[in-house]
């Protein structure tokens, strides 16, 4: 046999690329894996998990206005140190660096901390130059935030840089209308800036359920925050005062103190070296992989963003245990992608899993549609008239649930059991069957007829 330095080389350790090679040193194999920034990746450093911190800092501004509802004398209004709270979630990231470090570590995993490219079917180069053979390469290297092709795209930041901001914004214009730029909206406005959203098309959150999404409109409206449709972005120019003026549509140009760009993310496989080894790639920049996540070169596999299949953490770690299950632990499987739950942590969160109406209704040509339209009880007592929207989506013959799609406080908890019993396949007489708990928002699950 060819001898190689080692059986598997990963490029990227983020949630997937960790996993991946986790698993593959459990099997027995030698594994290094290459990361240029921090280990931990995408949502470990600068996605999900600090997003979600700040997200739950966010929520405070309305927990804090509630309270005196329920008998605390909280002053108001509230001081936010915005400093403050970027530095302990920071300090929070590193500490989960280091345990993602000492799992490798654990796993006798070898790290490079240095950028790795691909120079062949079995080879890397490291950015200091020195070559490494491999028999099995994985990359997974996550995908990279998107900047409008326009002039002045340059002032504006993404996601990536925004949690490291020196202060607040009073004036915040966020570009997209996806989950990312949902959620941020909900933080910036919860910490008490001015935020408007821009999108290029009509809709935001495309892929979730209409009836859902739009009661998210409704409720980021009536909360403050300004949408501008249908508006392309033209030209983005700084003043003076260090200010930014964004001129996008028909409409006035936005002043803002800060622009963030959250209108999608590509594959991240630019300058990795990919056509020297004639890895096939797709729609921007993804790498085409088969249901065992290899590659159009049989030595070089891809999961997680970098494929550009579903982008979610999750995901990623499945698509990496099944890997390396299958390559090295002789126990061959795949991902099953049907039913995969997702949430959005706006304020309020939502979430769904399965199908929405509208595929329910172009896959089967009719649905059976349930709902339950409420005001939470915390909401009741707080005076505040936000109401939850909890939607079952039923096969129009055989009573087999379908979708669940939710929108209201910790939505995304809920629905993660939920979720159960749509990918199981549940019926609707099931969740009839099941003895309500009482009081609880989720028990509306149940109470639908």
């Amino acid at each position: 046999m060819t001898r190689y330095d080692y059986d598997l080389f990963v490029i990227g350790a983020g949630s997937g690329g960790v996993r991946a090679s986790r698993v593959a040193a459990a099997h027995g194999a030698k594994v290094a894996v290459a990361e240029e920034f921090r280990v931990g990746g995408t949502c470990v450093i600068r996605g999900c998990v600090p997003k979600k911190l700040l997200v739950y800092g966010a929520h405070f501004a309305e927990d804090l206005r509630d309270a005196s509802r329920f008998g605390w004398d909280v002053p108001q209004p509230c001081a936010f140190d915005w400093p403050r709270l970027r530095d302990t979630v920071q300090d929070e990231v590193t500490r989960l660096e280091g345990l993602y470090t000492q799992t490798l570590d654990n796993n006798k995993v070898e790290r490079f901390l240095e950028r790795a490219t691909i120079t062949g079917p079995n080879e890397v180069t490291l950015a200091s130059g020195r070559k490494i053979s491999a028999h099995i390469i994985l990359i997974a290297v996550g995908a990279w935030p998107v900047r409008p092709d326009c002039p002045g795209s340059e002032l504006g930041i993404t996601s990536n840089e925004a949690f490291h901001l020196e202060s607040l914004p009073r004036r915040v214009v966020i570009a997209g209308g996806g989950y990312i730029a949902n959620e941020f909206a909900g933080i910036f406005h919860g910490f008490g800036s001015h935020v408007t959203i821009v999108n290029r098309s009509d809709t935001i959150l495309r892929s979730y359920d209409t009836q859902i999404r739009d009661r998210l409109l409704q409720i980021s409206v009536s909360k403050g925050i300004d949408f501008r449709f249908n508006a392309p972005f033209k030209k983005i120019e700084k003043q003076e005062d260090g200010s930014l003026l964004v001129h996008v549509g028909s409409g006035d140009p936005l002043p803002a103190d800060m622009l963030m760009f959250a209108i999608g993310r590509n594959p991240n496989t630019d300058g990795l070296g990919l056509d020297s080894a004639g890895v096939e790639l797709g729609k921007n920049g993804a790498i085409k992989v088969d249901a065992d996540n290899r590659s159009s070169v049989p030595s070089i596999y891809a999961i997680g963003d970098v494929t550009d299949r579903v982008q979610l953490t999750p995901v990623a770690i499945r698509e990496a245990q099944a890997f390396a299950d299958t390559i090295f632990g002789n126990k061959p499987h795949q991902v099953d992608y049907a039913a995969i739950p997702s949430a959005v942590f706006s304020h309020p969160p939502m979430g769904g899993v399965g199908l929405t109406e509208k595929q329910a209704r172009d896959q089967y040509g009719s649905a059976k549609i349930f709902t339950s339209d409420f005001r939470p009880m915390k909401n009741v007592l707080a005076d505040r008239h936000e109401r939850a929207l909890y939607k079952m989506v039923v096969h129009p013959e055989n009573d087999v649930v379908l979708g669940l799609h939710m929108i209201g406080p910790d939505a995304p908890e809920i629905l993660q059991a939920a979720a159960i019993a749509v990918k199981a396949g549940l019926t609707k007489q099931a969740f009839d069957d099941t003895v309500a708990l009482h009081p609880s928002m989720a028990e509306e699950l149940v109470l639908m007829r």
